[in-house]
């Protein structure tokens, strides 16, 4: 299940930025953050398709979304600036960003070259 989280719950979830400033993945499964708006009509699109991949890859990878308007600091941390932006986190690697409403054929390669999860 997608789940939208705050900047405590990133902290906590994901990586504190607070307290390190080298990248150290908190995280039990993989996981991919969806920085989005509401107003923002790609991101409701794209809404659906991380929907069903969560379905299709239940128990091998979180997935998360940010309010970039509730969650500014947030999303400022991490340069945010065009929406939607997705920051996939493998375990025990560097992050990489994406932008954009990727088609899911792109998600699924993305999965498994950087974040090394098969369905």
């Amino acid at each position: 299940m997608v789940q939208t989280i705050t900047k405590q719950d990133f902290l906590d979830k994901v990586f504190n930025f607070e307290k390190s400033q080298e990248w150290d993945f908190a995280g039990e499964l993989p996981a991919i953050i969806d920085f989005y708006a509401d107003w923002c009509g790609p991101c409701k699109a794209l809404a659906p398709l991380l929907d069903e991949l969560s379905k299709e890859y239940d128990g091998k990878i979180n997935i998360y979304k940010v309010d970039t308007e509730a969650e500014q600091e947030l999303a400022g941390a991490f340069g945010i600036r065009s929406i939607p932006s997705l920051l996939f986190c493998p375990k025990g690697e560097k992050p990489q960003m994406a932008q954009g409403a990727l088609p899911k054929q792109q998600f699924e390669e993305l999965i498994k070259d950087i974040l090394k999860v098969e369905k």
